[in-house]
């Protein structure tokens, strides 16, 4: 049959056709891409290679076991003992036992390492090698190397220093600085001597009885100090003699000796304190800082040294003596600076000088005692009438302020304070109770013009300021932000480190932005 007349030759060679026609298409595509497809292959030839080593010991791990332990005899034969890379046979033993723990070769690699760690120990002490030595021998007991041969080789090695170091030598010298008094204080006075002998041949029984003698005479020192009032000598002769012989037979005696002094001088800075002999409790408290700078007992005695200075620089204040004032405040705030009465008595020192900047010129001491007098009946009228805190410039308060400011050192003048302050201090407990906070501030600022007691007026302060955040929280929790405020910053204005402030601010914010 003619093949052009037949249907299906026509169909297949146009099947065909289109075949070639896809295939030239694709070709350009492929020759596009092939760069790609080469890179990619690339990539994962080198991933293959560089994975081949971890990913046989995650499979096959009895291998690697295997090439650690090859490689640690490798090292153990260069005489490769131990190194901080790894690469030592200590540790590719060490590597290849946490591997397989179960089996022995690598056990039995350690021991190996120990015995030659302990053979170079003996060569090392042979050739006067000691600090050589000293690293071997650690290293093959850290291992468990044999008790006896380990013993042997640390004794051959302090003999052999011994020898080296000239034991006889260090003996003279020794004894000449014993008898010289020379007992510590250097490499070449007696006890680091006695020492030195000591850790080459512990058992020299003259060495140790001449370490004893020179302890006892140091201690003996110790004891004459405590007599004396020497703790700090004292002190630290005890701590050396602990240094060189903790079990001294002495020792007990004179440690209780100085503990019972050093409670006496603690009991005696505390009188001075009481007495108001601040600089001499201020001594006394420095020299047991000296003995022992944590003791908590004489730190805290100090910062009441420093509270009893603010107080004092208080007083000196109310009477505008200023110069005096700002030395005894300079010196509380060395001591205590961030105590709470140390902060206030720097708020009076600074409140009583506005006062006298605002005196004005000088009376003459005629104007000066009548105007005194004047003020002191108008103070004892409003007194009587009740008038204590107010009205304001009527009070007796005020008349009592207005008369301080010019006399501070009148006799009339002090009798009256003494009289209001109580009344001030009922005040301002009163106006608390009632939660009456306006007045009672009005009642502590009364407190704190009439001197009271520092440390009082810094826990009424924090008192006060507490209680105001404690309304403040009342109005915040109702949803009243601008009272809230409002507390929030009265509490500031009395006590600014007062605890609690910074969260509840933190929260009046809070509650402002969701408001807004």
């Amino acid at each position: 049959m003619n093949r052009d007349g037949d249907p299906n030759a026509h169909a297949s060679a146009s099947a065909a056709a289109s075949r070639r026609r896809a295939a030239a298409r694709a070709w350009p595509g492929w020759r596009r891409h092939w760069r790609w497809a080469a890179a990619i292959a690339g990539v994962f030839l080198l991933l293959l290679i560089a994975v081949r080593q971890p990913l046989a010991d995650l499979l096959w791990p009895q291998t690697r076991a295997e090439t650690l332990r090859e490689e640690a005899a490798s090292a153990l034969q260069r005489g490769h003992l131990s190194a901080a890379d790894g690469s030592g046979a200590r540790e590719l033993y060490e590597a290849a036992l946490a591997m397989e723990p179960d089996r022995g070769e690598a056990r039995e690699g350690l021991m190996r390492v120990a015995l030659a760690a302990l053979e170079r120990a003996r060569r090392a002490t042979a050739e006067n090698r000691f600090a050589d030595a000293h690293a071997a021998l650690r290293l093959a007991r850290e291992l468990s190397a044999p008790r006896e041969g380990a013993a042997a080789a640390a004794d051959a090695l302090r003999r052999r220093e011994a020898a080296h170091a000239g034991l006889d030598q260090l003996w003279e010298r020794a004894q000449r600085a014993h008898e010289a008094g020379r007992l510590h204080g250097g490499a070449d006075t007696a006890l680091p001597l006695y020492r030195r002998i000591l850790q080459l041949d512990p058992g020299n029984a003259d060495v140790l009885r001449a370490r004893e003698d020179a302890i006892a005479e140091l201690l003996q020192q110790a004891r004459a100090g405590l007599r004396q009032g020497e703790l700090a000598s004292a002190a630290a002769a005890v701590a050396l003699a602990r240094e060189f012989d903790p079990g001294h037979v002495d020792l007990p005696d004179t440690g209780a000796r100085l503990a019972e002094e050093r409670d006496a001088a603690l009991s005696g800075a505390a009188a001075d304190l009481e007495a108001g002999q601040l600089e001499r409790a201020e001594q006394r408290y420095r020299q047991l800082l000296e003995i022992d700078p944590g003791a908590a007992d004489a730190r805290a005695g100090l910062d009441q040294v420093g509270v009893a200075l603010a107080q004092r620089a208080a007083r000196l204040a109310a009477d505008f003596r200023f110069a005096d004032a700002d030395a005894a405040l300079a010196r509380a705030s060395a001591l205590a600076p961030d105590h709470p009465a140390v902060l206030e008595g720097a708020r009076q020192v600074e409140r009583a000088r506005r006062l006298k900047a605002q005196l004005g010129p000088k009376l003459s001491p005629r104007e000066r005692a009548a105007r005194v007098r004047e003020l002191l009946a108008s103070a004892a009228a409003a007194e009587e009438r009740g008038d204590l805190l107010t009205p304001p410039g009527e009070s007796a308060y005020d008349r009592l302020r207005s008369a301080r400011a010019i006399a501070p050192d009148d006799p009339g003048v002090r009798r009256a304070g003494e009289r209001l302050l109580p009344v001030a201090r009922e005040c301002f407990e009163r106006e608390l109770r009632s939660n009456s906070l306006g007045r009672a501030r009005t009642c502590f600022d009364v407190r704190v013009a009439l001197a009271d007691d520092v440390g009082d007026l810094a826990l009424a302060r924090r008192r006060l300021a507490q209680r105001w955040l404690a309304i403040g929280d009342e109005r915040l929790g109702a949803g009243e932000l601008a009272p809230a405020r409002a507390a929030a910053a009265a509490a500031r204005d009395i006590d600014p480190a007062v605890p609690g402030l910074t969260e509840f601010v933190q929260r009046l914010d809070r509650a402002s932005a969701r408001a807004e």
